[in-house]
């Protein structure tokens, strides 16, 4: 059957809109006389929702039945959608109303937003979370690593100083017990090792395998940052809680990298020293391992 011809004292009026968030909208349409309903279902109006396809302009039914509400879920973050609703008599004639326009609105600050904005080093972008006030500034992402660590290990110095001087405790450790200042060591991160010094991170601190930042430096091999931080007072035969191990003894095991041994030994590095198993850094040598080590 075809609809009836509709004039403009004869069209619904348009949905009206309800709630608005960031990724649904709230619909709602009162027809009076014809939302009531007597008799049997096949006696009542039938009502659809439709959604305009803006690029080929055609309509596609998001809803039908015999409700006067209808959320519309699954939608973009600040983007126009435009509906109209279709009433249909018991009898089966149709009439359309004209079309509603309305706005999704803004996605909210989250913290997957301050951690996407130090992962791709967006400075502005971080700032203005930061000043929003609606994230914490330490709360962790999906790998337990809070924005400061991930900062501190992809080296971005200015969004470091961004997060210090918004509270972040430099002190925090992710699962596995390191902290932004053992991040920083492992990858050679100089500036950001000093910064962190300077407000507070500590030599001393271990991780979950007792080791500090001076055996994850040694690990990573940057003897720029070695070399600064036994000048700053770091310990050079620190031993770590699980094997006994000073960093000269993770060189000799783990990567055997010669230069990091040289400046251990020039600083007083302990060539003798035993670990728990009575080894010292020339045995562990003899049975360093291939690969090295990771940070995580």
């Amino acid at each position: 059957m075809r609809p009836k011809e509709i004039t403009p004292a004869s069209k619904p009026h348009p949905p009206v809109v309800g709630k608005v968030t960031h990724h649904s909208i709230e619909l709602y349409w009162d027809l009076e006389k014809k939302a009531k309903r007597q008799g049997p279902q096949e006696q009542w109006f039938r009502f659809s929702i439709e959604e305009e396809d803006p690029k080929i302009h055609s309509y596609g039914v998001i809803y039908a039945g015999y409700a006067t509400k209808h959320v519309v879920e699954g939608l973009e973050p600040r983007t126009l959608y435009r509906f109209r609703l279709k009433v249909t008599s018991p009898s089966g004639e149709c009439e359309y109303s004209p079309l509603v326009s309305v706005s999704t609105t803004r996605e909210p600050v989250s913290s997957e937003h301050l951690h996407r904005a130090v992962n791709v080093n967006d400075e502005d972008l971080l700032v203005r979370i930061l000043q929003g006030g609606r994230v914490e500034v330490d709360v962790p992402n999906k790998f337990g690593f809070t924005a400061l660590m991930v900062a501190a290990q992809k080296g971005y110095t200015r969004l470091v100083k961004i997060l210090v001087s918004n509270g972040t405790d430099v002190n925090l450790k992710n699962g596995s017990g390191k902290d932004s200042l053992m991040l920083a060591c492992y990858a050679g991160h100089l500036d950001v090792v000093k910064y962190l010094r300077r407000h507070g991170a500590s030599w001393q601190a271990r991780d979950l395998g007792g080791c500090t930042a001076l055996h994850w430096a040694a690990d990573g091999g940057h003897c720029s940052v070695i070399e600064w931080m036994i000048k700053d007072g770091c310990e050079v035969d620190i031993v770590d809680t699980g094997s006994g191990w000073t960093p000269l003894m993770r060189v000799s095991a783990v990567s055997g990298n010669q230069r990091v041994a040289s400046l251990l030994i020039d600083a007083g590095a302990n060539v003798n020293v035993k670990d728990r198993n009575g080894k010292t850094p020339l045995m562990e040598k003899k049975k360093q391992r291939p690969k090295k080590s990771c940070v995580c």
